[in-house]
């Protein structure tokens, strides 16, 4: 099995961390980083590299496909050699996920319309002009395309794909070695439980999401 993870300039880091965590410890399965170009590729900060493996073209049909999100998926929005590698990886892949705006990416090319799906929350009305369903679930299942909410979703989305792929106690041996048992300081994670005036100041100064 194949689990390709893509990267691309300026992605956010734990988009793809996350769940690169989380399915590498899928039995027999080899995990790694794509991009259009091998080498380091930047993260949205500019201060962290991921060294993707190998080119899109030499991973013409992963068995799952994870797609990021960041500031950089903006200019790849009418990328038509990653959105044309997107759909025809989908056309045969057994999973097709994204964590955070890299669901905007999968919409862009056609996979999502229709289907119900989530995004970062500054990206719901975007994703919805491009076809799909949106809704504020952390991890959303529509068929084989799995979709996981802003940044540390990632990581419950990995988590849960994983349980799917190689059952429910591969995945809780997994949580149980990463220690991933959260609890939070602050009772701030989503715009319904964050104060007003905090999510209104994110809106207003977020410069990632297309609008």
């Amino acid at each position: 099995m194949q689990i390709a993870i893509v990267l691309f300039d300026r992605f956010t880091a734990l988009d793809a961390v996350g769940p690169y965590e989380m399915l590498s410890g899928v039995p027999g399965a080899e995990t790694f980083f794509v991009a259009e170009r091998t080498g380091a590729v930047r993260n949205d900060r500019g201060s962290l590299r991921l060294v993707a493996e190998r080119s899109l073209g030499e991973v013409p049909a992963p068995d799952v496909v994870i797609v990021p999100g960041g500031p950089g998926q903006s200019a790849r929005m009418e990328d038509g050699a990653l959105l044309d590698w997107l759909r025809a990886a989908d056309a045969t892949s057994t999973w097709t996920a994204s964590v955070c705006t890299g669901s905007l990416l999968l919409a862009a090319a056609g996979l999502l319309t229709g289907r119900r799906a989530t995004s970062h929350w500054l990206a719901l009305g975007t994703l919805e002009r491009y076809g799909a369903e949106p809704t504020g679930e952390r991890v959303v299942f529509d068929g084989k395309y799995v979709t996981a909410a802003g940044v540390s979703a990632g990581i419950d989305m990995g988590l849960t794909l994983l349980g799917r792929i190689a059952g429910d106690d591969r995945a809780r041996t997994v949580q149980l070695l990463t220690e991933y048992d959260p609890r939070p300081p602050y009772d701030a994670g989503s715009p319904e439980k964050a104060p007003a005036a905090l999510v209104e100041e994110c809106r207003a100064r977020s410069r990632f999401i297309l609008t």
